[in-house]
């Protein structure tokens, strides 16, 4: 089917303005929401900081986080000392299509705003994830939910989707992987709020907590020659994924690596999670 509107996400689409325009007017309501209508406290802040300023030449970041709202991206990006609005220092993000590209308009705005489009369901091999690849090729910073939906309940970290694994096994550098937990947006954008539905603007006099960790160590050869081995003798039915990759992985071993990864990074999630709840309250 191609890519949805991928000429509005490039950096030279009208000079770069709807860009800047977008993200200026995005950050300024995240800063709003997450420092004058709510209460936000950020442990370990100066980690993602570091990495999205500073991080070595041509290496991308890869950040996770849990998915407590649809406000989630932007507000958790609003907190203070952090350059929400630098359109260039700006994350890329995975985006579901249902939701925020529903029409010409909403796909225009999410478009500029650096979100990509991705169709639940539609698989880790869909076109759009190949976008993302992309934008890790240029050593951008990309962040994901790989939970995959909103969850509002205080539960531990759900099973991951596979697709950020994949990107993580298939980048051409192997991304810096920084793990963020988070709590409070579920107060501040309640799905059940009024019959059943969300409130028409964040509610306010909440607390935000937001725990980021330290980056996630991966040693992809190591876990790739572990994958071929653990899957040889492997009986699961194919799900009609490329019989080989670049790495030279089988479906088979393709499937163990990404579980095998997704649980480590499911892991750390957790323990921020119940470091987040006891020590920031």
């Amino acid at each position: 089917m191609g890519r949805k509107m991928e000429w509005a996400a490039r950096a030279d689409h009208m000079k770069g303005v709807p860009r800047k325009m977008v993200i200026m007017a995005v950050g300024a309501f995240a800063k709003v929401v997450a420092n004058f209508l709510n209460t936000t406290s950020v442990h370990n802040a100066d980690t993602l900081i570091n990495l999205v300023r500073s991080r070595p030449p041509g290496v991308p970041l890869i950040s996770v986080s849990n998915h407590m709202s649809t406000l989630d991206d932007p507000v958790m990006w609003g907190f203070r000392g952090f350059p929400t609005m630098d359109a260039e220092l700006a994350r890329w993000v995975l985006a579901a299509e249902d939701i925020c590209f529903k029409n010409s308009i909403l796909s225009y705005f999410f478009r500029v705003g650096k979100c990509i489009p991705i169709t639940r369901g539609g698989g880790i091999y869909q076109e759009h994830m190949n976008e993302a690849l992309e934008r890790l090729s240029d050593g951008a910073w990309l962040h994901t939910f790989p939970e995959g939906k909103v969850s509002q309940e205080d539960a531990p970290i759900r099973r991951l989707k596979w697709g950020t694994a994949s990107l993580i096994v298939r980048a051409p550098v192997t991304p810096i992987v920084l793990p963020i937990v988070h709590r409070g947006f579920e107060e501040v954008m309640p799905e059940n709020f009024l019959f059943g539905r969300r409130p028409p603007v964040p509610l306010f006099n909440k607390r935000i907590s937001i725990v980021v960790g330290e980056p996630i160590d991966f040693d992809i050869p190591k876990m790739r020659q572990m994958a071929i081995f653990m899957s040889r003798d492997s009986l699961l039915p194919g799900m009609g994924w490329p019989s080989t990759t670049p790495c030279g992985l089988d479906e088979a071993a393709q499937r163990c690596l990404y579980s095998s990864i997704s649980d480590k990074i499911r892991t750390v999630m957790e323990s921020l999670r119940i470091f987040g709840k006891s020590v920031l309250k």
